[in-house]
C-alpha cells in the first residue's frame, strides 16, 4: 500500500493537543467503519484488530445494533437521562439480568456511574472503602485500571503513574501471576504481610485485578491463580474486585472474563463494549449486600446514555442469549495461538479467546511490526511496560476470512522487520 505523504500542517497538528496517541501510530484520517474493516479518506481499507481498544467486540456499525439505534433517536426516544427512570434503561437491565446475571447465578446489583472505565473503577474503590471502613486497596504489577486518580493509584506503568502530578496513595502492589517467574509460591508475600502486625501494610478494604492485563502485555493470569487470590481474600476479610472492562463481554469467550476459573467476585466493572457500539457507557456490579449508597452519594452527568442501553439490549439479545459467540471465540482462539507460534519469536504468544500478546525484544521492534502492518493495512497497537508486545484485538465477529487475513499481515509485517 502506497501512502501519500501531507507535508502541510493539518488541524490535528495545529488546534488538537499534544496529547494525541493512536493518531501518530495511524497517519491518516479515517472516514468510516463496518464490520471488521475501517476505510480513510482516499478510500483505503484497513482490516481492524484493534477494535476501540476492545469497545468494539461486535464490529463497527453492526447491523443488529444499528437499526434499533437509528429507530430509536427516530422516534425522539430520551438521548439523556441522567439517573432517571427511562424505558430505554428499564429494557436493558431486564436483559441484562435475563441474558446474563440469572444464567450465571450472580447475585449482583447494577449501578451506572459515569460513562467510562475509569468512572466505574472509581466508584467500586469508594463502594468498598465505604463498605469496610479501610482505605488500602491492593493491585498488580503491571495493571492498568485507569486514568482519573484513584484508578491511577493502581496501575503500574511508571509514565502514566508520573502524569499524576500528585502522589497517588493508599494503594500497594502485589506481584501478577507469572510476576516472578514461578520461583516463589503464589501470595507468599502477600500473605505473609497480611499476618506479620510488622509488616506496615494496613488491613485492605479490597484487592482488585485484571484477569489479563491488556494494557500491561497481555499477561494471563491462571484459573488456579484466580481461585487462590478469590480465597486469600475470603479468608483474610478483604473485598474482590474483578476489572472487566477490557475483558468483559466475552472479550475471553465467556461474557465475564472469570468465568473460566469459577470464582464470584464481590465487585465487577464492565465498560467498553458493553454498549456494543462504542457508545460510552460503564457499569459497577456489586454483590446485594454491599449496596450501601445513599441516594446520591456518587452521580454522574452522563450516567444515563440511554442510546447506549438501547445498543447494549441489542448486543446481549443478538449475542448473549446462546453460547454461539462463546463458542465461535474459543475455537478461533486456537486458530490465532497456532499462526502466532508459526512465527518463531522470542517469547511464546500468549492470550485467551481473542486478545493475545506477541512479544518482542523490545519496544522498537514491537513498534516497527506495528507500522509495517498499518502499511500493510492492519491496525495493531502494543503494549506492556517497554511497549514490547503487539496486541491483538480483533472484533469477535471477525469472519474466518478475515481472521486468517490479518494474521497474513501480521507474518508478513513480523518477517520485514526481522
Amino acid at each position: 500500500m502506497t501512502l501519500i505523504a501531507n507535508t502541510e500542517p493539518t488541524v490535528f497538528e495545529t488546534v488538537e493537543s499534544e496529547v494525541r496517541s493512536y493518531c501518530r501510530a495511524w497517519p491518516t484520517v479515517f472516514e468510516r467503519a463496518t464490520g471488521s474493516r475501517l476505510f480513510d479518506e482516499h478510500g483505503r481499507p484497513f482490516l481492524d484488530f484493534f477494535a476501540g481498544a476492545g469497545s468494539l467486540n461486535y464490529g463497527h456499525n453492526n447491523p443488529a445494533l444499528k437499526r434499533p439505534l437509528l429507530d430509536y433517536l427516530g422516534s425522539d426516544g430520551i438521548t439523556h437521562g441522567l439517573d432517571m427512570s427511562t424505558t430505554a434503561k428499564r429494557r436493558f437491565l431486564e436483559t441484562f439480568r435475563s441474558a446474563v446475571l440469572e444464567p450465571r447465578g450472580l447475585p449482583y446489583k447494577v449501578m451506572f456511574p459515569g460513562p467510562t472505565g475509569t468512572n466505574a473503577v472509581e466508584a467500586a474503590l469508594k463502594l468498598a472503602r465505604k463498605v469496610t471502613g479501610r482505605k488500602t486497596v491492593v493491585s498488580f504489577t503491571n495493571a492498568f485500571h485507569g486514568m482519573s486518580l484513584g484508578s491511577l493509584a493502581l496501575t503500574g506503568n511508571a509514565g502514566k503513574r508520573a502524569g499524576a502530578g500528585v502522589p497517588l496513595t493508599h494503594t500497594t502492589q502485589m506481584p501478577f501471576d507469572h510476576y516472578l517467574g514461578g520461583v516463589t509460591p503464589d501470595f507468599l508475600w502477600f500473605e505473609r504481610l497480611l499476618e506479620d502486625s510488622g509488616s506496615g501494610l494496613d488491613h485492605p478494604a479490597a484487592v482488585i485485578v485484571e484477569t489479563v492485563q491488556g494494557e500491561g502485555g497481555v499477561n494471563v493470569a491462571r484459573a488456579e491463580w484466580l481461585r487462590g487470590l478469590a480465597d486469600l481474600c475470603r479468608r483474610r476479610d478483604m473485598l474482590l474486585i474483578v476489572d472487566d472492562i477490557q475483558m468483559g463481554c466475552g472479550r475471553t469467550g465467556d461474557f465475564f472474563s472469570f468465568e473460566e476459573a469459577g470464582i464470584t467476585p464481590d465487585i465487577v466493572t464492565l465498560s467498553k463494549s458493553i454498549s456494543g457500539y462504542g457508545l460510552p457507557m460503564s457499569l459497577c456490579l456489586f454483590r446485594d449486600e454491599l449496596d450501601m449508597w445513599r441516594p446520591g452519594e456518587h452521580n454522574g452527568t452522563f450516567r444515563g446514555n440511554n442510546p447506549a442501553f438501547v445498543t447494549a439490549t441489542a448486543a446481549l439479545e443478538t449475542y448473549w442469549r446462546d453460547g454461539t459467540l462463546r463458542d465461535r471465540t474459543l475455537r478461533r482462539a486456537a486458530t490465532v495461538e497456532a499462526a502466532l507460534a508459526e512465527l518463531g519469536t522470542e517469547a511464546a504468544p500468549r492470550g485467551r479467546g481473542l486478545v493475545w500478546g506477541l512479544e518482542f525484544e523490545d519496544g522498537e521492534r514491537a513498534a516497527a511490526v506495528c507500522r509495517r502492518a498499518f502499511e500493510l493495512g492492519l491496525l495493531v497497537e502494543t503494549s506492556g511496560p517497554r511497549d514490547e508486545v503487539v496486541k491483538l484485538l480483533p472484533p469477535l465477529t471477525v469472519t474466518d476470512d478475515e481472521l486468517d487475513e490479518g494474521l497474513g499481515i501480521l507474518a508478513r509485517a513480523v518477517r520485514h522487520t526481522a
